[in-house]
């Protein structure tokens, strides 16, 4: 999981960032994206893509990357995903939060800089950078990004659990689950739903 990190270093970049998303997929609430470089790569709790730890070891590695980086975490909401379509929202939560991270670098440590992004994303960026096609499961840094995004979205949509109860957010978390279809197909859609998902559940 540092074999990215390393060659980088060896290269002369000590600051690397990690950048990846969570909530590309689902049918309500917005895509969260974090950028985050680690200022200590050994961890007590296992890091490693999101989506292959449980919620509990999510939560605690959560508060571990958190005391032991700089980060930023930006979020889309479902209009804009509307608007936009989901590529083009979650290139723009992604370019936002390495955004509000970088601008808390010094010109110096943007000069040691490369950002490490999850995907196969194109996007404008004054940094050198590098996309990596499963890059939460390669790279220590892209892994705790993945991490902080599914752990905020989550928190995100368990607030929108307690507006909504009846939709059971804090179960499915938005995404398009047969619970979530039959809520949807019995109660119908609300505010933060994605309009331009529901083809599936009409």
């Amino acid at each position: 999981m540092l074999s990215y990190e390393r060659k980088l270093k060896n290269k002369g970049y000590d600051l690397i960032i990690g950048v990846d998303e969570a909530g590309r997929g689902p049918l309500a609430g917005p895509v969260v994206a974090a950028a985050v470089w680690l200022k200590d790569f050994n961890f007590a709790h296992r890091i490693d893509d999101s989506k292959k730890l449980t919620p509990a070891k999510r939560k605690a590695a959560f508060s571990e990357i958190k005391s032991k980086s700089l980060y930023t975490i930006a979020a889309v909401n479902h209009i804009k995903i509307d608007q936009v379509n989901i590529l083009q929202a979650t290139i723009l939560a992604m370019q936002k939060a390495l955004a509000g991270l970088t601008k808390q670098l010094t010109v110096e440590e943007l000069k040691r800089t490369f950002v490490l992004i999850d995907g196969n994303m194109r996007f404008k960026l004054d940094l050198p950078y590098q996309s990596i096609v499963g890059g939460d499961g390669k790279s220590l840094s892209i892994a705790a990004a993945s991490i902080l995004a599914k752990e905020r979205r989550d928190q995100i949509m368990s607030a929108f659990h307690e507006i909504y109860p009846q939709y059971e957010f804090n179960k499915h978390k938005g995404y398009p689950t047969q619970l979530h279809r039959d809520i949807l197909k019995t109660k119908g859609p609300i505010a933060i739903h994605r309009k331009s998902f529901l083809r599936c559940c009409q």
